[in-house]
């Protein structure tokens, strides 16, 4: 059995090779769209006819894509990354397709970013180069990072690896998460609430997963919290932040800077006013994009694949569940151990 595979995440233009050819040499047929994800509606459906598996960026996904007669064959997603709050999760689900995804992978990756955003932002790094570029020579004061406090917005695997980080640079940390881990707490995390959390850190970083109750949790009240000196950092989803609210707390000082590596809409568009925001550093949701971290997250994402079309049962599903019910797709894969 072979099974057609379209994959849409863009990030295997430039460290997908090796996934390609191992799905290629398990017999696979690949599919490479004229346009990378991320797809939605009618541009999605057109890609999706004919194909068993897609291996996709943050393509939308919801019940009325799973039923669409384009659709009628697909048996699995496999998420390139962490993220798939763009799946429709319940109407996978209900529909018999897992849905595929590669956590504890870009854990590294993304909390050097996000370091690197901090210490950008501290040192003014980003600013002193643009005056470079254009002739200048203006030497701009930052702020220290040692012995300051580091406020962790979701202390997952991510948001640990940031914590170890600070450690380095004896930072006290701060974390708020509604499930407060034991092995942050062993690390001398202090987990907090939100708003003790704002109040008291020098500077505050994202790493939660967006949900239904998080969704816009940075409005014009928290960040009126935060010490008017304080930076704000956000590698995971843009809709943790509102926008406007965000815009106008840099616009008038509420909050000395802030950076930005995920938006509602991406790619951002070119008049997005975000573009024109002082103390505004952003980035091209890229900071999972290491060479090495990208080939491994995509083998990950492949072997997933081929796991289900060979009958086992993939290493990481969001909806294990879903095995066990009738309206499964594909053949009800064996367990791993067996």
């Amino acid at each position: 059995m072979s099974w057609n595979v379209l994959i849409t995440a863009r990030t295997f233009a430039v460290v997908g090779k090796p996934a390609i050819e191992f799905l290629k040499a398990k017999g696979c047929q690949v599919t490479l769209p004229p346009k990378w994800g991320p797809l939605k509606g009618d541009e999605l459906l057109e890609q999706l006819e004919g194909h068993d598996a897609v291996l996709c960026s943050p393509d939308a996904y919801d019940a009325s894509v799973f039923a669409a007669s384009q659709a009628s064959r697909l048996k699995i997603l496999s998420r390139w990354g962490v993220g798939y709050d763009s799946i429709n999760i319940a109407d996978a689900t209900h529909a018999g397709i897992p849905v595929a995804y590669t956590p504890g992978l870009l854990d590294d990756a993304v909390a050097d970013y996000a370091f690197a955003l901090l210490l950008t932002l501290a040192r003014r790094t980003h600013s002193v180069h643009q005056t470079m570029r254009e002739g200048g020579w203006k030497t701009e004061w930052g702020v220290d990072m040692c012995g300051k406090t580091l406020g962790i917005i979701g202390c997952g695997r991510i948001g640990r690896a940031v914590a170890k980080r600070a450690s380095g640079f004896d930072m006290k940390c701060l974390a708020y998460d509604v499930q407060p881990h034991p092995d942050a707490q062993a690390m001398g995390v202090e987990f907090v609430d939100l708003e003790t959390l704002l109040q008291n850190s020098d500077f505050v970083t994202i790493h939660a997963a967006l949900t239904d109750a998080n969704q816009g949790m940075m409005g014009e009240a928290e960040l009126k919290q935060m010490k008017p000196t304080a930076l704000l950092v956000n590698t995971a989803r843009g809709g943790h932040v509102q926008e406007s609210a965000l815009m106008e707390a840099l616009k008038q000082g509420v909050i000395a800077g802030a950076a930005l590596d995920a938006y509602v809409q991406e790619p951002l568009p070119e008049d997005h006013p975000y573009r024109t925001t002082p103390n505004l550093l952003m980035s091209p949701h890229q900071a999972s994009s290491s060479l090495e971290t990208g080939e491994r997250i995509s083998m990950a994402a492949a072997e997933a694949i081929v796991d289900l079309m060979e009958g086992r049962t993939p290493g990481l599903l969001v909806n294990p569940e879903v095995l066990d019910q009738p309206q499964l797709r594909a053949s009800k894969p064996a367990p791993r151990n067996s």
